[in-house]
């Protein structure tokens, strides 16, 4: 298994800040640091804790969201309720991966942060990238062929935690979240279908093939 994706959000209002801090901690493989509410609190918080992902509003009490992506040299998602073109481009300009209007919909951000995973876990590592690796990674990241707002229940969360890095058979990945064979069956057909997950044949000493799950990355 692969280690947390840490995130740390910054929003000037706590109870926005909490409400995203939340939705980040109930998805499967990420973990939310503790909020700040300013530039200067999200500066020392990345020089001391060093988040993988920066959540960020864009207008801030003593500054610029934006600027602080372009200078950190962290991932981030900027959210905010800005929705005029010229900001749209300085954020796109600054590297961030994503940008959410606000208000939004709980699942047009955990689509995101799911992507984000993809997307992260596609690129992680040393070794050399083909065309088509790139082209993928920006298709998952963008949410090529998928709306935004498309989540994974929790059930399948916990599906995709339990296949891990490795392959595994509708009954393993059962007796590990703690469900009937046939419901992780349905679940993992319904990620295969979406190419979330890849299935293969393994045939036994018996004669019959058994259906593989892996988690695609």
């Amino acid at each position: 298994m692969t280690d947390p994706v840490r995130v740390l959000i910054l929003d000037d209002d706590f109870r926005v800040g909490q409400l995203h801090r939340g939705i980040v901690d109930e998805q499967a493989g990420f973990i939310a640091l503790e909020p700040v509410r300013s530039i200067a609190e999200a500066r020392e918080s990345i020089r001391s804790s060093r988040p993988d992902l920066l959540l960020a509003d864009v207008f801030l009490p003593d500054g610029d969201g934006i600027a602080l992506v372009q200078d950190a040299g962290v991932d981030a998602i900027l959210i905010s309720a800005a929705d005029d073109a010229p900001t749209v481009r300085r954020a796109l300009k600054s590297g961030t991966v994503g940008y959410l209007l606000k208000p939004f919909d709980r699942r047009a951000l955990t689509g995101l942060l799911d992507r984000y995973a993809r997307y992260r876990n596609l690129l992680a590592g040393d070794r050399p990238l083909r065309q088509d690796d790139v082209d993928r990674a920006l298709a998952i990241l963008h949410g090529a062929g998928e709306p935004v707002s498309v989540s994974r229940s929790a059930t399948e969360q916990l599906v995709l935690a339990a296949l891990g890095d490795g392959e595994a058979s509708a009954t393993e990945v059962g007796e590990r979240v703690g469900i009937s064979r046939a419901t992780a069956q349905r679940h993992l057909a319904a990620l295969a279908a979406r190419t979330v997950v890849e299935v293969s044949l393994r045939y036994g000493a018996t004669g019959r093939p058994e259906h593989r799950y892996a988690a695609r990355i």
